[in-house]
């Protein structure tokens, strides 16, 4: 599976779970990129992302090595991990959120 339909598969996960956040960290080229996913919707909180919704949110060249599974809303100060760190393919594969 492509990093971007890994995202699109997590994006509609989240949909039909609200409480959970997915974090998923990897690389664009040598710098670190984070990208946060809530409720259908993803964000980048290291790189830009576009306006349009029909646009990838990872930038070229990026590669993601670990997910991990939030209790939502995220609370920075009072952050919640209920799963993770894993590789990004087995937070899909997981059957229990």
């Amino acid at each position: 599976m492509t990093d971007q339909a890994l995202v699109q598969a997590l994006e509609e996960r989240t949909r039909v779970q609200p409480q959970r956040v997915v974090r998923l960290r990897g690389q664009v080229r040598d710098e670190l990129f984070e990208l946060l996913i809530f409720r259908g919707f993803s964000s980048s909180t290291t790189h830009p992302t576009a306006f349009d919704p029909d646009a990838s949110v990872l930038p070229e060249g990026t590669s993601l090595d670990q997910a991990e599974l939030l209790q939502g809303p995220l609370l920075p100060s009072q952050e919640v991990v209920l799963a993770g760190p894993m590789p990004p393919n087995d937070l899909l594969a997981q059957a229990s959120w």
